[in-house]
């Protein structure tokens, strides 16, 4: 492991196919290796994101994610072994609730927009998605794959949009307050409702 480290160039790859873990080689268009490569621009995105001014709890349980992701595409390169933890997935269910008893309850659907760091957090939450789609879809075609990387993603995405609002409420670079809502006809019409119902003012 400590050659394939060094050199980075192996060449080996230029047939079109890449090696797992455990020594075998596949198409790099395989299920697996599309799972892979999905968790690895999560990984990267949630990189970007470290970048920005966070509040300091959210910037710990960042790192903490980014290594249990590269856990999670260990596992995926290693057909039959397990290294995602149950207590990563615990971790997660505990910051959703946590980070999510904070905030306002939604009564409507939220844009992906606000402040730079909630657009991050919401690109990520995306990708999350299609890697755990990327996951179901390789548990599909393998039934040995563990279920514990399936559910890590899914909670991710989850705990990723709640912490876009939470970003948002933060204000670190002045610009937040609270959640880009998405302008629907119904809340039009009940904006219409409302003023025809309001007192005429006296000024």
């Amino acid at each position: 492991m400590g050659n394939r480290l060094t050199q980075i160039a192996t060449r080996t790859g230029d047939d079109g196919s890449t090696g797992l873990s455990d020594g075998s080689r596949v198409p790099k268009t395989h299920l697996r290796v599309d799972a892979m490569g999905e968790v690895d621009e999560l990984n990267s995105g949630l990189g970007v994101l470290l970048c920005e001014p966070l509040p300091d709890d959210v910037r710990e349980l960042l790192v903490v994610i980014q290594h249990e992701l590269f856990n999670l595409g260990g596992e995926l390169s290693m057909p039959g072994y397990t290294l995602l933890k149950d207590s990563a997935l615990l971790r997660l269910d505990e910051a959703l609730e946590h980070y999510n008893a904070a905030l306002p309850r939604l009564k409507e659907f939220i844009l992906p927009a606000g402040t730079r760091s909630a657009a991050l957090a919401h690109v990520s939450r995306t990708v999350a998605r299609r890697a755990e789609r990327a996951v179901v879809a390789l548990t599909l075609e393998d039934s040995s794959v563990n279920a514990a990387p399936r559910q890590y993603l899914n909670r991710l995405s989850d705990l990723l949009f709640v912490l876009a609002r939470v970003l948002n409420r933060a204000n670190l670079d002045g610009l937040g307050g609270d959640d880009v809502y998405w302008k629907s006809e119904r809340l039009a019409r009940e904006g219409a409702d409302d003023c025809a119902g309001a007192p005429e003012s006296n000024a």
